[in-house]
């Protein structure tokens, strides 16, 4: 059962800040506030889903736009 209560549920509903980068219907990315890399960004459905799998069997349209969000992303960051 997903879990209304975790950190991307709240970042999603707006209850916590965060700086976004990208944002479309299905996807919200946003820079990590504790980055492993120079260039480190979050990109998460905003359909609730616990994991891939259960995102992949709500909606093909939305693991897409996790994929396109990814490469539009990398292309402007020049990571590709």
């Amino acid at each position: 059962m997903y879990n209304q209560n975790n950190i991307f549920a709240k970042i999603l509903r707006g209850e916590i800040p965060c700086d976004k980068i990208y944002e479309d219907k299905y996807t919200l990315a946003f820079k990590d506030i504790n980055p492993q890399a120079p260039t480190h960004v979050l990109i998460v459905p905003t359909l609730h889903a616990q994991n891939a799998a259960e995102l992949a069997e709500i909606s093909s349209v939305v693991l897409a736009s996790l994929f396109k969000a990814a490469k539009q992303i990398a292309s402007d960051r020049e990571l590709t």
